[in-house]
């Protein structure tokens, strides 16, 4: 039988859902006997490969590369998870939506530089206009509010759709 396939990925957040996920610490080995992760930060892989199982998604959507990123692993997946609160309300990245996107790059890149002052525009992915949760950009299967959420969830949720089961998460969960 094959391994399930599983890709993660962090767009507008702190990557501490991931450092959840490494918490997981002998927990993984399980995990990996039933699936290999075949896209993530840790993995070679460049681009987001078809027929993934399972897309866990961390981060609120804030940029057109967070935008294009979430829509290809939506496309190329079976399941999303939307893992933490950034991913699932839009949290901390969320708090810059009251803000125009030119005046908060002109007080980051202009204001509060001390040398090199102005805005980037080569290798700087073109903000949205606001940072969003990720279902608001594409279609969630499962939410995993925390944050981050705890490795035991994580694991919990893996564990169920591992063994081909959706995961009860009832009162299992919480935000924070």
């Amino acid at each position: 039988m094959d391994k399930v396939k599983i890709g993660t990925c962090w767009l507008d957040g702190c990557s501490g859902c991931h450092m959840s996920i490494l918490d997981m610490d002998e927990s993984i080995v399980d995990v990996l006997s039933k699936a290999d992760i075949v896209f993530g930060p840790l993995v070679d892989a460049q681009e987001w490969p078809e027929g993934v199982d399972v897309a866990i998604i961390e981060g609120a959507v804030s940029s057109q590369d967070d935008l294009k990123l979430a829509q290809t692993a939506r496309a190329r997946s079976k399941i999303v998870v939307a893992l933490g609160d950034c991913a699932v309300t839009g949290n901390v990245p969320s708090m810059r939506n009251g803000i125009s996107r030119r005046v908060l790059l002109e007080r980051i890149y202009i204001e509060g530089a001390s040398e090199r002052r102005g805005v980037p525009t080569v290798g700087v992915p073109a903000l949205l206009k606001q940072a969003e949760p990720l279902q608001q950009a594409i279609k969630v299967d499962i939410h995993v509010p925390g944050c981050p959420p705890k490795p035991g969830a994580i694991l919990m949720v893996l564990g169920e759709l591992l063994e081909g089961r959706e995961p009860d998460l009832g009162s299992k969960l919480r935000f924070g």
